[in-house]
């Protein structure tokens, strides 16, 4: 199978040559840093993998390609195949920018799930402008990025790969001039070898600081430029939809948890907090004087060309007195430039602001208010067009961003809260985060601050053990009021089931419902799908999750609360994953309420935030659905009471089947280490807390390192172990043609299978075969079983849908996974051998670990799905 074989739609073929085309200088680059001998290893081996896919050839044969590699060329040949893949990663996403650029100059119908699109839709089914005006001051898009570490490429090398990304985006249409075209090449191939000259993996664990400049390349780098441009792409689609221009105020900003997330991370507490925000207000600073300087450049009015607000000429004044030095070491052709000169002082303000000095700004209130004073002056004085549009984008950022960038949430474990009050050695650096956390709301303002998480809340008795550590660490008001949103989280089935009782038993509390008020009655619940699915299997976190916000939603509207749901999800269907938008309209009427917060993490960022069209895209699409689900949220189906009674059905009938062999079965905790690369994923250099709990074997390892191992050895089993047996109750307790219905009518259901059929295409069942012979006599013992209930899966769904193949109705997605097998499955019996090799030499930090290492990355990047 060439490239040339594989089917491309009409609209693209711009795909097509950008695949190749990199592909060709990969190739290029590999003949050049390594040998032509090495290439040709490399394409005898690719060649043999697409034999075992398109022409049926044993896995065996592959592997026995891969075994006649030599032992030096094992790392490289690991290194070259995510080469490939990488390049094909890159061309899709910079193709996604194509696609939306043909919907927009074409002039045809609005691209789908934009907001133009959504908009008109509910335009024709009755929302009016004023409807929709009322929404906006509660619209809330808040994503929050965290430290989890699934994100296995480094920083040096997405810079790298951010540089091929510009070049191509320069070329996207191909309208370049053959020695721009040549310049572009030369600048991809500098990029492509330096990447190959650098390690995958960092030295060492990475610190919280480090995991705070990761973060902020994204917050920084791409979303501070990016979300002028959203709120503009959103207040456009108004216009277009009701041809009226309104103001749009500013519905997303962004938190994290990098630096503030303690649940189980003894490197992080009351220091990682503030060095944290005040890296985050130093790189907002940095932003704003660029932004600053910018706009000096930009707004160069003279005074008796065009009139100047008095209040742009006080405010010279005024700083000139605090800035004298500043003042006399200006340019005197400047003299008569009022905008340039308050800038110029703006900035030396700013620079004050990061270095503590007195004169800088006390909070980012008073830096809007001097861009608002030139703001209105541009504005009446005919400045609309001579430089206003900049000031307003500097102005959203400042609205949006604030000095901190990002909001940091806290997290704890309930646990660690129980201890600290009973006096225990949790105590003084508990009561020490708080008194941090008090402290940072004064110097950083009350923004700065998110939400406080509690961790495995199972009572009441949580949330108001927060609100007394807090009194006792001083993190209050004058008003006595504790200045914080605690937040439980539900992470277990069990605890999800539970919530309904343990928010009613705080709803009814006298001392609970006061602080409650003193946080304008609105209460936010988190919901956990990493360790409910890892507690229960896929059908039963997703039912418990629904059910739980059905039950919550009721309880805060018979309450008078408004209920807030935050979204603890990961990258992977098997925590959340799949597409955020699908999830939203998919969610229980009433329960998204004009608000998505959500956890982004490790590859999802990079994916969805990375490129700043992409980012803005992904944005749109959130916003979009949360209108759409707010406004004018689905009607409920008559069948839906049968089709919850028939869910709860399947969620016991899954979770048992899947506990029987995770929990139940005392030979798999043995298996799970043998047959997958945990105890490499344990070593690798990819964030700073541990991988694990305080409990010894499966019931103790955090869900990310779970799905990951079970991600890498190309089994997806976190995902749809369960999910068969379960679906072959429901077929023959229910039949065939309601459990379809149920497939087809019920979004619910609906996104539950399509995130499944996902992961099932991305499972390969003959390479997962060569993994679980790595454990032995265990292997025949539990192998058969777990295969079975794969077949079961793929055969039940596929006949739920009436489909003879995964992903008939995603071409896209399909293509996708084709045009990266044949470099994924190489890397996968490569591992496989190394781990053999490693486990028997007593596992090394050898040259086969760093072998391994490279195999992790190149799996993880090829499958995009990690945990």
């Amino acid at each position: 199978m060439a490239l040339r074989d594989l089917e491309f739609a009409a609209t693209d073929e711009l795909l097509r040559d950008d695949v190749r085309r990199l592909g060709a200088m990969v190739g290029g680059m590999l003949a050049q840093q390594q040998s032509p001998a090495f290439l040709e290893l490399v394409e005898a081996v690719r060649k043999a993998a697409i034999a075992r896919r398109e022409q049926g050839a044993p896995v065996a044969a592959l592997a026995a390609r891969l075994a006649e590699v030599p032992a030096a060329d094992v790392a490289a040949l690991v290194r070259a195949f995510a080469a490939y893949f990488g390049a094909t990663n890159i061309a899709e996403r910079v193709h996604r920018i194509r696609r939306r650029r043909d919907h927009q100059r074409n002039d045809e119908a609005p691209q789908p799930q934009g907001l133009e699109a959504v908009l008109g839709e509910l335009r024709e089914a009755g929302v009016g402008l004023d409807e929709l005006r009322a929404l906006l001051p509660r619209l809330s898009i808040e994503p929050v990025f965290t430290a989890h570490p699934t994100e296995v490429v480094r920083r040096a090398l997405l810079d790298k790969e951010h540089a091929i990304v510009e070049r191509l985006v320069a070329d996207i249409d191909r309208g370049r001039t053959p020695d721009e075209r040549r310049a572009d090449e030369a600048r991809i191939l500098l990029a492509l070898a330096s990447a190959w000259q650098t390690s995958d993996a960092p030295p060492q664990k990475p610190s919280v600081g480090d995991e705070v400049d990761h973060v902020g390349f994204y917050l920084a780098k791409v979303m501070f430029r990016a979300l002028p441009a959203f709120h503009e792409v959103f207040a456009d689609a108004i216009e277009a939809v009701y041809g009226e221009r309104i103001e749009v105020p500013e519905v997303v900003h962004f938190g994290t948890w990098v630096g503030g997330d303690m649940d189980g991370n003894p490197n992080v507490g009351a220091g990682t907090m503030r060095e944290a925000l005040q890296a985050q207000r130093a790189l907002a600073l940095e932003q704003y004087r660029r932004d600053v300087r910018a706009l000096a450049g930009v707004l160069t009015q003279t005074v008796g060309r065009v009139g100047v607000a008095d209040g742009v000429l006080q405010g010279v004044q005024a700083y000139a007195r605090d800035w004298p030095d500043i003042a006399a070491a200006f340019n005197p052709r400047w003299a008569d430039m009022p905008y340039r000169l308050l800038l110029e002082l703006m900035e030396a303000r700013l620079v004050a602001t990061g270095a503590g000095d007195t004169r800088g700004y006390a909070g980012v209130d008073d830096f809007i208010a001097d861009l608002e004073c030139i703001d209105a002056s541009l504005h009446a004085h005919r400045g609309d067009h001579a430089g206003r549009f900049a000031v307003q984008r500097v102005l959203r950022r400042a609205r949006s961003f604030g000095f901190h960038l990002a909001a940091l949430d806290l997290r704890q474990d309930s646990a660690v809260h129980e201890e600290a009050l009973a006096g225990g050695e949790a105590r003084d650096a508990t009561l020490a985060v708080f008194a941090e956390i008090q402290a940072l709301r004064r110097s950083h303002g009350a923004g700065a601050i998110g939400l406080y998480i509690i961790s495995m809340a199972r009572s009441a008795a949580d949330a108001l053990a927060v609100l007394e550590l807090a009194r006792q660490g001083g993190c209050t008001e004058a008003d006595g009021s504790v200045p914080l949103d605690v937040t439980p989280l539900f992470e277990t089935v069990d605890d999800l089931e539970a919530a309904p009782e343990v928010m009613r038993a705080l709803f009814d509390d006298a001392e609970y419902r006061a602080h409650l008020r003193s946080r304008g009655d609105r209460q936010v619940v988190m919901l956990g799908y990493s360790d409910s699915a890892k507690d229960g299997g896929l059908l039963a976190s997703r039912w418990a999750l629904q059910r739980t916000q059905i039950a919550l939603t009721a309880l805060a509207r018979g309450s008078r609360v408004r209920i807030v749901f935050f979204h603890g999800r990961g990258g992977s269907v098997s925590r959340g994953g799949g597409k955020t938008g699908r999830a939203v309209l998919a969610a229980p009427p009433g329960s998204v309420d004009g608000t998505l917060r959500a956890t982004e993490q490790g590859e999802v960022i990079h994916r969805k935030y990375g490129i700043r069209a992409l980012a803005i895209r992904n944005l749109e699409q959130a916003t979009a659905a949360v209108l759409q689900a707010t406004l004018r949220p689905r009607a409920l189906d008559p069948r839906e009471g049968q089709w919850h009674e028939i869910a709860a059905g399947l969620a016991r009938a899954g979770r048992e089947h899947y506990r029987a062999l995770v929990y139940g079965d005392p030979r798999f905790d043995d298996y799970f280490r043998a047959a997958t690369p945990i105890d490499v994923i344990e070593r690798l250099h990819i964030g700073s807390r541990p991988s694990r709990r305080r409990n010894a074997g499966i019931r103790g390892l955090r869900a990310i390192p779970w799905v990951f191992s079970w991600a890498q050895n190309r089994s997806g089993l976190t995902a749809w172990y369960g999910v068969g047996t379960a679906l072959q109750q429901g077929v023959a307790e229910h039949g065939m043609a309601t459990m379809a219905a149920m497939a087809r009518d019920w979004p619910f259901f609906a996104t539950l299978l399509d995130d499944l059929e996902m992961t099932l295409a991305k499972s390969d069942m003959a390479i997962f075969e060569c993994y679980s012979r790595l454990s032995g006599e265990l292997h025949q013992s539990l192998f058969p079983g777990i295969a079975a209930e794969f077949e079961r899966t793929r055969g039940l769904l596929l006949a739920l849908r009436n489909g003879n193949a995964l992903l008939a109705g995603d071409p896209r997605l399909r293509l996708s996974i084709r045009l990266r097998n044949p470099y994924v499955d190489p890397i996968s019996l490569l591992q496989v051998d190394l781990l053999q090799r490693w486990r028997a030499g007593g596992r090394q930090d050898d040259g086969l670990l760093d072998a391994l290492y490279a195999t992790v990355n190149g799996i993880a990047a090829g499958i995009q799905n990690t945990g």
